[in-house]
This record gives structure tokens, sequence and C-alpha cells, in this order.
């Protein structure tokens, strides 16, 4: 890896040593590329500078410019410090084989980097494979992990649509990620082992992590409030108080409802908790027979703890 030298370039205007600027590298096409982008707009890092051909592009904060890339070459722009972080595939950054820091897992983009072949291959595990053409847009690690089973192959690196290789013949299996497995199913293909598990991550030079470490911890809360919030519901109402106990007992939420005195109703008082989507359907009723009224279910933005 190369030396890490905060560099000026790219430095605004007036800003000083105190202000450093962090480039995040982000994919700029493929099956995550949309994720990202939605999750940069929910964290409040939507992009200012618009248009398909955009190679960098400013946000909100002056000191955090958005570098577009290939996901496969962002963990080389990370490790080498042309970017300070980067939003990619774990199967990527195990591709490059390059030192940089998970901070976080990002939890969309999930997938498996199976090994499949032809429906009727007379082909069961892989060790049956030795010798065979396996066609991959994952070379590197194709070839670590057959020499690491001791099993001969020649690797075939392909650019895209790897499924069809088999029935070409240009390969007896291939290497490739699978999500539903529903593409495989289609090419009339099976897996026939698991290579390894991928999810959207987000990585950072080591050296920048340290002499950028305030304002890349900003980024990464910013981030993981919108993932902490996903899924969850912020429910109020109000109720009698002689109806509380019953409520809780319906409403544990994360740490417990919330209770609150509602102005000039000695009687009355309201109650906030934060629950999962999939629980609302079914509390609804539960609260309204335990004396819940006026219940308001609204979204959750970011949830910071």
């Amino acid at each position: 890896m190369a030396k890490y030298e905060p560099s000026e370039k790219g430095r605004l205007p007036g800003q000083g040593p105190s202000e450093p600027l962090v480039r995040l590298a982000i994919p700029n096409k493929g099956r995550i590329a949309g994720p990202v982008m939605e999750l940069m707009e929910k964290s409040g890092l939507h992009l200012l500078d618009k248009g398909d051909r955009r190679l960098i592009s400013r946000t909100p904060d002056p000191h955090i410019e958005v570098l577009f890339a290939r996901p496969i070459d962002i963990p080389e722009y990370v490790a080498n410090g042309a970017a300070d972080l980067g939003i990619t595939g774990r199967d990527m950054v195990s591709e490059r084989e390059v030192d940089v820091e998970e901070l976080l897992d990002l939890r969309f983009g999930k997938a498996n980097l199976v090994l499949a072949v032809r429906d009727e291959a007379p082909v069961e595990t892989p060790g049956d494979l030795s010798g065979a053409r396996i066609a991959t847009e994952f070379p590197r690690i194709a070839t670590q992990y057959f020499s690491g089973l001791g099993i001969p192959v020649t690797i075939v690196p392909v650019g895209g649509a790897c499924e069809v290789t088999p029935h070409l013949g240009i390969a007896d299996a291939i290497l490739d990620l699978s999500s539903s497995g529903e593409t495989l199913r289609s090419n009339r293909l099976r897996v026939i082992a698991e290579v390894l598990t991928t999810s959207t991550i987000l990585i950072a030079h080591r050296e920048a992590h340290l002499a950028k470490r305030e304002k890349i911890e900003e980024i990464v809360l910013a981030l993981e409030s919108v993932l902490r919030a996903r899924g969850q519901c912020y429910l109020m109402m109000n109720a009698q108080r002689s109806c509380l106990d019953e409520i809780r007992n319906v409403l544990p939420g994360l740490s417990g409802p919330t209770v609150m005195e509602v102005a000039s109703r000695e009687d009355l008082v309201a109650v906030h908790a934060v629950v999962s989507e999939e629980r609302v359907y079914g509390l609804i009723n539960r609260l309204k027979r335990a004396g819940a009224r006026d219940i308001l279910v609204m979204p959750i933005e970011r949830m910071i703890r």
C-alpha cells in the first residue's frame, strides 16, 4: 500500500488542516448503486452536482465529496488513498485483496458467491471439477478457492453474463454471485458449493481513518442512523391513566414506551413508542382494546442512540 499523505488537492478555499476534506467513493452502476444512492439521500449526504456523466459531486457538507467509480475499483481507490472511504461489496474487497478497514455493514446487497454447473452435468462436488474450466468475474477468489482445495482448474475470466458460458461450451462451471437463485434456475444451472457470503460495506483507508476520524465518524453515524431506522415505526397515542399498565404490556417498544402528561387533562396520558413495522398491524387492535385512542403511526427516517 502506498504511504498515506493527506493532500491539499481537493481542499476547499479557506480550509485549513483542522478541516480535512473526506472523499467517499460509491458505485457508479451495478446492483448496489441504487440502494447506495437512496442511503446517501436519507442520511443527508445527497448530491449537489447532478448528471449521468458526473465523476465527483459535492454534498451539503463542504468537507465531504463523493467520487463515482466501478464497484470493483473502489477497494483499490481506498487502499491507495485516492478515496478516504468507499462503499462496495465485501466480495469486491476480497477479489482485490487489499488492506482496508471495514467500518460498517450496510446490510443490503446480500448475496452468495456460488459454484454452479449445468443441471444435467455429472458433477456433485467441487472435487468433480478437476481439470475443468471455471468462468468467473472473480478470478482471484476462484484461484484461491480451488488452490485451497488442491483442485487443478483453468480459470476463465469474463466480464459479465457468466451464466451462459457453460451452455456455449466456454466453461464447465461458473463462480458467480447469486441472491435469490432465480437467475441460475432460469439458466438451468444448479449450485454445488457456496464460496463466500457478501453484503455492501463501508470501508476506510486505515491511516485516513485516524487522520480524519471526527469527520469520518460523522459519516458513519449518519449512515448507521438510517440503517437503524429501517423497519421501525413511531407510535403515538392517548390513553386514560387507568389503562396505562395494560398498554405497557401490549407495547414494550425499544426501551419501554415513553409516557407523558397531557396538558389540562390529569386523567389522560400520551404514550410514545418505537416498534417494528411488521408488528404494527397486529398491535393497533390490541392497543384499542387496551384503551388507547388517537393513535398515530409515523415512519422513522433516522434513529440515533
